[in-house]
């Protein structure tokens, strides 16, 4: 993967049309905190990363016929203390571990979240991000 991969360098409407869908899907995808693109005062820019998980998202949601509140789940069934295999005293001070009614990345202060502004730089998020994508993946095989 290149550094630039991870880089957000699109603008919405760049984004969009690389995407072949309208800037209001990005934006809902926003707003269902499925997506958290890089923001520059009001403008969104997304990056390699961002375009690969919408293309996912798009499969889920059209080909798979999943859901968004589906691909929610999906997302949450993969814990954050199994992909970093956290010890125990670790994961005893977690609130995502503790308190397992949303996942790490979609909580405010969490201590597994290196930069609390950004899931899309997030170890765990993207992490999890994949294993989506690699499921859909395989089930295209």
């Amino acid at each position: 993967m290149t550094e630039r991969h991870g880089k957000p360098i699109y603008p919405i409407s760049v984004a969009a049309k690389l995407l072949d869908v309208h800037p209001r899907t990005l934006r809902i995808y926003e707003e269902e905190k499925l997506l958290k693109p890089a923001r520059q005062g009001n403008k969104r820019f997304f990056s390699d990363d961002d375009i690969d998980w919408v293309k996912c998202l798009r499969k889920l949601i059209h080909e798979e016929g999943i859901s968004i509140p589906g691909v929610k789940k999906l997302l949450e069934l993969t814990p954050c203390w199994e992909i970093k295999n956290c010890p125990e005293e670790i994961r005893g001070q977690c609130t995502a571990f503790v308190d397992r009614v949303a996942p790490c990345w979609q909580r405010a202060g969490d201590m597994c979240r290196k930069d609390r502004n950004r899931c899309d730089q997030c170890e765990i998020f993207v992490r999890a991000m994949k294993e989506v994508e690699e499921v859909v993946a395989e089930k295209e095989k």
